[in-house]
């Protein structure tokens, strides 16, 4: 993020002699992005970050592909993901490509006894069901129904969940995960006419110095497979941190609608985006207010693009029969568009109450075993009408 921030103890001066009150030196560390040419942060750590006491045999947890090429409009019915305890046992992986894994996940517990380091991805948790905090290194923030929570590659977490009520809906970046650079003016700074602006970002707070010796298990997710470090000292002891990469929270909720008197297509509600995808937050919002607008949008050919809507509350204009946690595939290359009757119904409404969460990637999306597993095989058939 473009926002420089910091927490507890720093030098005046980076790279300098930073000591504790017993004389000996804190441990510097740089998380940097892109080599040395993008953002990053300097850490100071009560122990170097590098004693580790065991490494385990590394495990695949690379998902299985079942549905590489297709031409069918799709429906996965997420709620029907089965919770699971464990956080990263419920985490699914349903429509994938070489740019981003889209996942599920249904957790009932806490992590209480290993901490997590996804170091091949940034991560985008939206908080569909639960509440509860996101702890690192770098502080913790609380998180709630509606929250993204964008985490960077490379940071160690836990995540704690107020009940076991919990259910997520996760993008993994293999590119950063960031604002729009047309919202960004020349010093990163969001502009006027951006849908949401720094005030609406939550940063890390609540810096907790963890100063422990003992035997601390990270798993660090690197090509497909976990690696389970068991490292000496406490991952979060940092004293101290200073810089732009770092984890932080936007609810939906404050995501400001852009409306117009006719249609605005999808690009207004754009949110973060990455190497070819976009992620868009579709909130309730007024409708077109040209005396002959039809706020229902029109039938659309995505040639170059898949489109993935995932539905979190309120009503769908456009579609019919639409239940919370479901996603729909529209691939590249056929026409997708408002099921029958939704056009006509929608003249002369004023507003929607729809709350979604849209992906658009550039390049098409695989299906796993687990999607197959909640699919809607009769999805496609849905804009069927009576021509006899």
């Amino acid at each position: 993020m473009p926002i420089y921030h910091k927490l507890g103890q720093i030098p005046a001066k980076r790279h300098t002699v930073f000591r504790k009150p017993d004389g000996n030196l804190y441990a510097e560390e740089l998380v940097s992005t892109e080599g040395f040419s993008s953002l990053y942060s300097l850490v100071y750590h009560c122990h170097p970050p590098t004693i580790v006491k065991h490494l385990g045999e590394a495990y695949s947890v690379e998902p299985k592909i079942a549905r590489e090429k297709h031409l069918k409009h799709t429906s996965l019915i997420g709620f029907n993901i089965k919770p699971e305890d464990d956080f990263l046992k419920s985490r699914k992986a349903v429509l994938v490509n070489s740019d981003l894994h889209i996942v599920l996940a249904a957790p009932r517990k806490s992590m209480t006894d290993y901490f997590y380091k996804n170091s091949q991805a940034d991560e985008m948790i939206f908080v569909h069901e639960g509440s509860g905090k996101l702890k690192t290194g770098f502080g913790e923030i609380k998180f709630a129904y509606g929250d993204y929570l964008i985490i960077p590659r490379g940071t160690i977490y836990q995540m704690e969940f107020d009940t076991e009520q919990n259910r997520l809906f996760i993008v993994e970046s293999f590119s950063p995960l960031r604002p729009p650079k047309r919202y960004l003016n020349q010093f990163g700074q969001l502009m006027e006419h951006a849908p949401y602006c720094e005030r609406d970002l939550r940063l890390p707070e609540n810096l907790q110095t963890f100063d422990e010796y003992g035997d601390f298990k990270v798993l660090i997710k690197k090509q497909g497979l976990i690696y389970p470090y068991t490292y000496g000292t406490h991952p979060f002891d940092y004293v101290g941190w200073d810089g732009y990469h770092y984890p932080y929270a936007f609810s939906i909720h404050d995501f400001e609608p852009i409306t117009g008197r006719l249609h605005q297509p999808p690009p207004v509600h754009q949110t973060f985006e990455g190497h070819n995808f976009v992620v868009c937050s579709f909130v309730p919002r007024k409708y077109d207010y040209h005396p002959d607008s039809i706020p229902a949008p029109y039938n659309h050919s995505n040639v170059d693009s898949d489109e993935v809507l995932y539905y979190v509350d309120g009503d769908f204009m456009s579609r019919k029969s639409v239940v919370k946690g479901q996603i729909t595939l529209h691939p590249g290359g056929i026409p997708h568009g408002p099921h029958p009757g939704t056009v006509e119904k929608s003249i002369g409404k004023e507003k929607t109450d729809e709350l979604a969460v849209m992906i658009d990637p550039f390049k098409p999306l695989m299906l796993t075993q687990d999607a197959l597993d909640i699919e809607d095989e009769n999805y496609h058939k849905s804009w069927q009408i009576n021509i006899e």
